[in-house]
């Protein structure tokens, strides 16, 4: 159990686990690559590489995409809740960031 004021970083995945950043998939370490399509996004949502750089860092979540080889980290940007979708390459050994978008309640 983390001390108070110690932040734990956590994955989600399909067995419903939960560990520290440190312990997250051995491509979590990879370099980015941004595909064209984030990079038009990145535009339209307001943040640059230097923001999405931040919010990988900051990252608190990690699970499986819907879409297969695909991740979705949850993480923040500006105190608003963010989702970064990611695809590790792990022959290149890149992580190709697909997009990012603030959360919306439903």
């Amino acid at each position: 159990m983390p001390a108070a004021g110690d932040k734990m970083s956590w994955q989600t995945i399909e067995e419903g686990l939960s560990m520290p950043q440190s312990n997250w998939p051995a491509w979590w370490n990879f370099e980015l690559e941004l595909c064209a399509h984030l990079q038009d996004r990145m535009i339209d949502r307001g943040f640059s590489e230097a923001d999405l750089r931040l919010m990988m860092e900051d990252a608190d979540g990690l699970r499986v995409g819907s879409r297969g080889g695909r991740w979705v980290i949850a993480t923040t940007h500006l105190g608003d809740a963010w989702e970064v979708v990611v695809e590790p390459d792990e022959v290149d050994r890149v992580i190709i960031v697909i997009t990012a978008y603030k959360e919306t309640s439903t």
